[in-house]
């Protein structure tokens, strides 16, 4: 059975975007990804599109991918369809033959819908041109169509020229070079961290079992929130303190150990909701949302008065942090995550860093040669 996706207007920030809501699978949350300038806002809780004008053409991307539109949209948000370009019967085989040939490849579910969705909106781009005619000066009209009028990201942005590197393979005739496309540098952001404190104000404002269950695993373990959600019974063994990580990112099986506090409150937990197959089950025993931990992640997060943006994956950061500042060698704390390479790893010294934290600011010096001379605060401090 298609999963449904519904398209609706609302107003944001004095201007009409288009809304779309649909039932969570990690498959049709990247495949809608793919699509560009579509964006996730964690304090609406749903994805949406700046452009209601883009309807039409994202109807056709969701039914390209065998998904089924409901469109609650008023007649003044839907363009004339005859100002878009109209697909060609020729691309939508030719997009599912590139699919198939990313999937013999072995190439992962989310990877194979992005990039067939971005050559896809090449190959409609095209207006067209035969595909096997495609050169550079094509594929770098259609990055800067992406990148000026949708407005994607700079990771969307890299994600297009690896689908145009596959897409070469797939076609060898064409004279698509993309190696000769411009890669923009991915952006160096530090993750956000939460402190011990803060974590232990997130649990204890946690009300509900089976979300402090989820958010003291998540955490505990350094899970991804994929990857909790796939967890199995059978992959945990309470008696051993250990976790087995399936198939995790890059197709990697890993064991993580288990906290000791842990234990009495998953054994609570498995006792009191009595799940069948997975460890979080959402809906007639399926697997629990991603969306819903994000949601509880953030409603639990302003109850305990913190202020930053927590995600799921803020959880497995702090995780790592707090390990490299308890002395954990850096090569275990990548087995533990799951990582490939140990620069992935790397990033978390640039968080923790206590050498830099025993440096004395210059303004506590000030202060500190301020009270010597005059025992009373400074005046400057009251104001």
């Amino acid at each position: 059975m298609a999963h449904t996706v519904t398209l609706s207007a609302f107003l944001y920030e004095g201007r009409e975007h288009l809304r779309i809501t649909f039932r969570y699978t990690h498959a049709l949350k990247e495949y809608i990804k793919s699509f560009p300038g579509t964006r996730w806002d964690p304090d609406l809780g749903h994805w949406y599109l700046p452009d209601p004008g883009s309807a039409p053409e994202l109807i056709r991307h969701l039914k390209a991918g065998g998904y089924a539109v409901e469109s609650r949209l008023p007649p003044r948000a839907r363009p004339a369809p005859e100002s878009l370009p109209k697909p060609l019967p020729r691309h939508p085989p030719l997009a599912e033959k590139f699919r198939n040939f990313l999937q013999a490849r072995r190439y992962s579910e989310s990877s194979v819908a992005t990039y067939t969705s971005l050559v896809a909106q090449f190959l409609l781009f095209l207006k067209g041109k035969p595909p096997e005619a495609a050169s550079n000066t094509d594929a770098e009209a259609f990055l800067e169509w992406l990148v000026l009028k949708r407005s994607i990201s700079i990771s969307t942005h890299r994600q297009a020229i690896s689908a145009l590197k596959q897409f070469s393979v797939f076609l060898p005739d064409c004279p698509l070079n993309p190696e000769g496309l411009v890669r923009p540098r991915k952006s160096r952001k530090l993750p956000s961290v939460l402190s011990t404190a803060e974590i232990l104000s997130l649990l204890q404002h946690t009300r509900n079992l089976k979300h402090r269950a989820l958010t003291a695993l998540i955490y505990g373990c350094g899970l991804r929130v994929g990857e909790v959600l796939a967890l199995r019974l059978e992959h945990l063994d309470l008696h051993r303190r250990q976790l087995f990580v399936q198939n995790g990112k890059g197709r990697k099986d890993r064991r993580v150990v288990l906290a000791e506090r842990l234990v009495p409150l998953l054994e609570n937990y498995l006792a009191t909701y009595q799940p069948e197959t997975y460890f979080a089950e959402g809906i007639r025993g399926k697997a629990y949302s991603a969306t819903s931990i994000r949601v509880f992640l953030k409603r639990n997060a302003r109850r305990a008065g913190i202020l930053k943006r927590i995600t799921p994956h803020t959880l497995r950061h702090s995780y790592a942090t707090h390990l490299l500042e308890q002395g954990v060698d850096i090569r275990y704390i990548q087995e533990l995550l799951g990582h490939s390479r140990p620069e992935t790893t790397m990033v978390y010294t640039h968080v923790s860093r206590q050498d830099l934290l025993n440096i004395r600011s210059p303004l506590d010096r000030i202060y500190e040669a301020k009270t010597t001379q005059t025992p009373s605060n400074p005046l400057w401090l009251n104001e």
